[in-house]
C-alpha cells in the first residue's frame, strides 16, 4: 500500500487529525534548534576568578609560607604584559609585583623607552613568594605555568615580555639558556594564540649584574621599536 504525498493544508483538513478536537499550527519557516552563544565573560571576571583559583591552590608550600597572593599591577587592557619571576618580601608586604627594589628598576627602564608603568600589565609566574626569596623550582615553575597561561590569555597582549629565566622557563621550557635566548624575537604558542615575545634579563638580576645593562637596553630598544611598529598606544 502506497500513501499520498501529504501538504500541510491536507493535514489540516484531515478528518482524522479533527476527530481529536486538538488544535494544529504549521509552519513553512525552519525550526532554529541552536542555541543562542552566552555573552563572552568580561576581563574583570575572568582575572577574579583565575586569582580566586589561584587563592585556591593546594599541596602548594610557597602558599604555605607566603603572607599575600601577589596577582598583579596595571592596565589589564594594555597591549603589552610583563611577566617576571615571583614576589619578593615588599611584594609580598603590599600584594603587588615589582614594587622593590627590582621594580623601582623596571621603573626606570619603562620610562627609558616613555612607558608609564601604570599603562601596562605585570605579573609574575607564581603567585607566592618563595621562602628566602629562592629561586622558584621547576616543580613550582610548572605548577604555576598553567595559571599563567590562561593569564596571558585573558589579557590576550600584542606583545609578551618575559623577565628572567623563570619566566622564559615557564613557557619555553627548562633546556635554554636566557644569555643565548634574550633580545630575539620569538612566538610562543598559548591557548592556541600565538603571542610576539621578548626574553630579556629580570631587573633583580641587573641589580646584581649591572654590567648586564647594556644588554637589557638594547632589548628595550626593540621593544619600543617594535610598539611603534605594530602603531600600538603605549606611553
Amino acid at each position: 500500500m502506497f500513501s499520498d504525498n501529504k501538504n500541510q493544508n491536507d493535514i489540516l483538513n484531515s478528518e482524522l487529525f479533527k476527530s481529536y478536537e486538538i488544535e494544529y499550527s504549521f509552519s513553512n519557516k525552519p525550526i532554529k534548534r541552536l542555541k543562542i552563544k552566552p555573552e563572552v565573560e568580561n576581563k574583570t571576571d575572568l582575572l577574579n576568578f583565575l586569582q580566586d583559583k589561584i587563592s585556591k591552590i593546594e599541596n602548594c608550600d610557597l602558599k604555605l609560607n607566603a603572607s599575600k597572593l601577589v596577582f598583579s599591577d596595571g592596565d589589564f587592557n594594555s597591549p603589552l604584559m610583563i611577566v617576571g619571576e615571583g614576589p619578593g618580601q615588599k611584594e609580598d608586604e603590599m600584594g603587588k609585583p615589582f614594587v622593590g627594589d627590582a621594580g623601582l628598576l623596571l621603573n626606570k627602564m619603562l620610562k627609558a623607552i616613555n612607558i608609564n608603568r601604570k599603562n601596562i600589565y605585570i605579573t609574575n609566574v607564581v603567585n607566592y613568594r618563595p621562602p628566602n626569596n629562592r629561586k622558584p623550582e621547576s616543580s613550582e615553575i610548572t605548577k604555576y605555568s598553567f595559571f599563567l597561561r590562561e593569564h596571558i590569555s585573558i589579557i590576550d597582549p600584542k606583545i609578551l615580555v618575559l623577565m628572567g629565566s623563570t619566566a622564559m622557563e615557564s613557557l619555553f621550557g627548562s633546556k635554554i639558556k636566557i644569555s643565548k635566548e634574550r633580545g630575539a624575537w620569538k612566538e610562543v604558542i598559548v591557548n592556541n594564540k600565538t603571542y610576539i615575545t621578548m626574553i630579556t634579563f629580570h631587573p633583580a638580576y641587573l641589580l646584581r649584574q649591572p654590567d648586564q645593562k647594556k644588554y637589557s637596553w638594547l632589548d628595550l630598544k626593540k621593544i619600543r621599536k617594535k610598539i611603534d611598529e605594530l602603531d600600538l598606544n603605549i606611553k
